[in-house]
């Protein structure tokens, strides 16, 4: 069943007919499919196709000349990166926000009760180059906690999955990924995440996007897009209080 807007009034149409490549940071997986969906039943013979890796690789995918037409990145800088390269057309515009949290297995069976508790498990993380581990970098300074990853991936979706396995005691993952996958995992707050936010931007990426681009990305920054956000766990952006 398609999605409908709901709000703020009606979400942007685009152009009929057309095919709209969007590059995703992996976090925004369940919402931007249902999104994809949506837009396809507004715009009837369009087709949305989606790509979702780590941010940081999906930056290197277009700078190497990926056909793109929108870029969704879980961090500021990432996109600042390609926009510094001109590769995004205008200014991109924050959408979304995200936090991390500890992710466990059921039952919590290392104990883990919060931040401090992560120096002493087997914990996998992300890398510090891509958003989730920067996040992670940022509040192992501002808890003077130093950690010992057995494992750094290349997206918080992989961080995820080498818990569910039972190949970690814990990980670092978004809330959004760690409500997602309830009853696979338990959460264990962070409460210094909240002073380091994940700042999620969308643009469309140059040269030649076709008109459909910005229309995907009015759908989500309409009311479609942030409703379905706000129901995945994300924080809306900073001038949506």
């Amino acid at each position: 069943m398609a999605l409908t807007g709901c709000g703020g009034g009606a979400d942007p149409a685009g152009g009929d007919g057309e095919t709209i490549t969007v590059f995703a940071a992996a976090s925004l997986r369940g919402v931007f499919e249902s999104l994809a969906e949506d837009y396809e039943a507004r715009n009837p013979g369009s087709e949305v196709v989606l790509n979702f890796a780590g941010s940081s690789d999906l930056a290197t995918q277009i700078e190497a000349g990926a056909p793109a037409d929108v870029f969704a990145s879980a961090d500021a800088p990432t996109m600042e990166r390609l926009a510094e390269a001109g590769l995004i057309d205008g200014e991109p515009g924050e959408f979304a926000r995200n936090r991390l949290t500890i992710a466990v297995p059921p039952g919590n069976p290392a104990g883990v009760e919060g931040f401090t508790d992560l120096a002493g498990v087997r914990l996998v993380a992300c890398a510090p180059q891509v958003p989730c581990g920067a996040a992670a970098t940022r509040i192992q300074e501002i808890t003077g906690v130093r950690l010992s990853p057995v494992s750094e991936e290349s997206s918080v979706t992989e961080v995820l999955g080498k818990v569910i396995s039972g190949e970690a005691d814990a990980g670092l993952v978004y809330v959004t990924d760690a409500l997602a996958a309830a009853g696979k995992v338990e959460a264990v707050s962070i409460p210094e995440a909240a002073e380091v936010p994940n700042s999620y931007l969308i643009g469309a990426v140059a040269p030649g996007a076709p008109e459909g681009a910005q229309a995907f990305i009015d759908t989500v920054t309409g009311s479609t897009g942030q409703t379905l956000l706000k129901d995945a766990g994300f924080q809306p952006p900073a001038d949506r209080p």
